[in-house]
């Protein structure tokens, strides 16, 4: 994304209307899992903060849409399909995302970051 955007709304409308729904349903998902987070701009991606620290981001690519940081290693078995460089998790658009598994993901680093 050459362009820098200030929003997460901003950021999905500069993608195709079905790029658009899956980033929305993602971040749906992310957004009934950490209520509390608040949605930002980070490396010019979608981002959710917790208490000022990054909680979790996803992106649109031209194939795949990821999920950052590195998933962690509790979801190493269920995401290794998805595995990305780093430990990151891209998903294929032409694939259903796996909403469940970014779920867990998002509770888990949450609970980790209530930790702290």
């Amino acid at each position: 994304m050459k362009k820098q955007v200030k929003s997460i709304d901003e950021y999905i409308a500069a993608f195709p209307k079905d790029v658009q729904r899956i980033l929305e349903k993602i971040r749906h998902t992310i957004r009934k899992a950490a209520p509390e987070a608040v949605e930002a701009i980070s490396y010019q991606i979608p981002t959710f903060r917790l208490n000022g620290k990054s909680l979790i981001h996803f992106a649109a690519f031209k194939n795949p849409i990821a999920l950052f940081p590195p998933a962690p290693a509790a979801f190493k078995k269920e995401g290794s399909p998805y595995a990305g460089p780093k430990g990151n998790l891209k998903f294929p658009l032409d694939k259903a995302i796996p909403l469940g598994l970014v779920k867990r993901i998002v509770i888990f680093r949450l609970k980790a970051h209530k930790k702290k």
